[in-house]
Parts: structure tokens; sequence; C-alpha cells
């Protein structure tokens, strides 16, 4: 079955094997960010749960960013030490400001690269059908050549403008999945974050005694 695919492969024309190669790095690339991103959101919840509990059990704002200062991927604790050590000199408007950019910062970084898997999984089968139907073109300008449209002709040619709707459609579906699982988890910790940002606006001026 794969030596038969690899030759359909190899039969195929110049277009159709451009396309299967553009959905190959598609797909390399998908997987990459996958993998990635996968690794990355699983440290940053980690890492959140550890700076929470620090947070929860120190009274000490310079304990809390002493227990912040090594966990660099957690959106909270990230935004914990970008704001902490001006929010004391700030009032009012300026940290909502402060809290609000950060925020943001913090949820664009969550949801890096989700817009490649969101791109691949909605382009990969259309550039899919697009090799089948110029390969279905060749095909039938093969069939008119020939002068012949029995199964034994017609089958191998289809079966070769057929290929990249299944690339497509391998690449898209990993992408999909991953893209609304991912989505899913950036939004529980978009919303772990802003929950956070709401209590220091509520608490702005943490003891600061040492000890």
């Amino acid at each position: 079955m794969q030596a038969t695919a690899f030759q359909l492969i190899l039969q195929a024309g110049l277009f159709v094997k451009f396309i299967l190669l553009f959905l190959a790095c598609f797909s390399v690339i998908s997987w990459g960010i996958i993998l990635y991103k996968y690794f990355y959101l699983k440290t940053a919840a980690r890492e959140t749960a550890v700076f929470l509990a620090a947070f929860a059990e120190s009274g000490s704002r310079s304990d809390v960013l002493k227990a912040a200062e090594p966990l660099t991927i957690s959106p909270v604790a990230r935004l914990f030490k970008s704001v902490s050590p001006v929010q004391r000199q700030l009032k009012g408007e300026a940290v909502d400001l402060l809290l609000r950019r950060s925020e943001a910062v913090e949820a664009e970084r969550l949801e890096s690269y989700l817009i490649m898997l969101a791109t691949t999984g909605a382009t990969a089968p259309f550039i899919g059908l697009l090799g089948t139907v110029w390969g279905i073109m060749d095909a039938f300008r093969g069939i008119g050549a020939a002068g012949s449209a029995s199964l034994a002709v017609v089958a191998p040619a289809i079966a070769e403008a057929l290929i990249t709707t299944a690339a497509g459609l391998a690449a898209a579906i990993p992408a999909v999945m991953a893209y609304n699982y991912f989505l899913n988890w950036t939004r529980k910790m978009t919303m772990e974050l802003e929950d956070f940002a709401a209590h220091l606006r509520a608490q702005p001026a943490r003891a600061d005694h040492e000890g």
C-alpha cells in the first residue's frame, strides 16, 4: 500500500508534486507548532500553579518576587514581575492601564503560533483539492490522447489526482484538532490571568516587609 502510494506520487505531474510538497511543509510546520505549544502551555500551567501557591502563602512582595524570578513562562508570574516593581508608584488609572497592557502582552504570548494551525486547517483541504482538480484535468487529457476511457486507464490517473486531497486532509485534521484544544487551554489560562490582575487591582498595596 505504501509502495503504491509512493509510485502514484512519482507518476504525478509536476504541479501535483509541487502541491504535495507544499502540503508536506504545512504538515511539518504544524506538527512542530503542536509539539511546541503543548510543552509550552504545560510548563506555563505548572509554573502558574507554583507561583499562585507562593503568592497565597507569602505576605511579602519581595518574597513573592523571589519565588517568581525563576518562573519565566507562567503568564501570571510574568505579569506580577512586570507590574509589581512599579505598582506602588502608580495610582488609579495608571495602575489599571499597566495591568491591562501586561495582560494583553501575556495573552498574546499564550496564543502565539495558533494562527498558523488555524490557517493550515482552513486552507490545506482546498490546496489539496486544487491539486486534485489539476490532476484530474491532466488525467482526462491523457485519456483523450490515449483514446480510451476504460477502467484500467482511468483508475490510475484518478488515483494520482486524489492523493493531494488525502494529503490536504492529513495536514488539516491534526491542525484543526490541536487548534481547538490549545485555544480552549489558552482561554482558561487567560481567565486565570485576568482574575489575578483583578486581585492586584483590588489589593495594590501588598506589604513589602522582609522576613
